[in-house]
Order: C-alpha cells, then structure tokens, then sequence
C-alpha cells in the first residue's frame, strides 16, 4: 500500500523557497542565505503559533468552574482588516437561570484545516436568555483563505 503525506502550506513555502534560492540567487545572496532566512521566518511562525496557543491555554486555564459551552456560540463570518488579521464576530447564548460569563476559544485554519493561529475572547455578564457579543482577533496578520472554528468554550 503506498501511503500519500500531505505536507503543510507552510512546509511546502519552505521547499519552494529553499528550490528558487538555489537556482536563483542574486550575486551577493548564497542558496544558504536564502536556506537560513527562510527557516528563521518559519520558525517565528512556529513560535508565535506555539506563543498564541499557549496564551490561550492560560486564559482557559484560570477560569474556575467553567462549564462545556460549545453549543452555545455561534461564529459569525471571518473578515481581514487592513494589517492582515482575521476578525471573527463571536456571539454566545445564555441559557443559565443567572448572569454568566463565557471565555470561547476560536482557531484560525487555512482552507486544509491547519492550524494558524488561537485567541481567547471572553464575553462578560451575559443576562439569563440573552445573547452576548464578542469579536476574536488574530494575534498577528495571516494571508489565504482563513476560516474560524470554536476550540473550548466555557461559561462560568
């Protein structure tokens, strides 16, 4: 049985980089500039990724005796403001007896589902029956075709 591996969008701009460095390098730029310079942009990606996603986890983290929210919130359509971040209406539906609070995490895909970036909005003292507003940001601008989905989603 063969097995197909897709690589990510952004493991197929490093290859793809790393090619057109080789065969097309100015005078004063070596393949092994080009090779460094992309694995350096890259790597920011990966840590402001592993940075945005570890934000979030400390956000979801604090909040104490939250409750699985998830069907409670809806997103609204993803849009891209002038610097490049997605921006995601969040709206949240209280169905408790009392005043709630929700923190809903929402996750930044590329069209093939990978992941780009992760904010927590947290939408505040939502009255019993009523809906909340939110918008979630991304933590830094991203190009493509980006869709949102919610993560966790708690209301405590």
């Amino acid at each position: 049985m063969t097995r197909v591996r897709r690589r990510s969008p952004s493991v197929v701009a490093v290859i793809a980089a790393l090619t057109l460095g080789a065969t097309a390098c100015s005078d004063d730029t070596t393949p092994s500039d080009v090779a460094s310079k992309v694995a350096s942009a890259v790597a920011s990606v990966g840590t402001d990724l592993s940075a945005a996603a570890a934000e979030a986890k400390k956000k979801l983290d604090s909040v104490k005796d939250g409750a699985d929210a998830k069907s409670d919130v809806r997103l609204g359509t993803p849009s891209k403001d002038a610097d490049g971040h997605i921006t995601v209406p969040v709206t949240v539906s209280n169905q408790a007896a009392d005043k709630k609070s929700f923190a809903v995490q929402v996750n930044f895909r590329d069209t093939g589902g990978n992941l780009l970036d992760t904010v927590v909005v947290t939408i505040s003292d939502v009255a019993p029956g009523a809906a909340g507003q939110g918008a979630a940001r991304s933590t830094r601008g991203l190009s493509g075709n980006v869709k949102a989905d919610t993560g966790t989603a708690l209301r405590y």
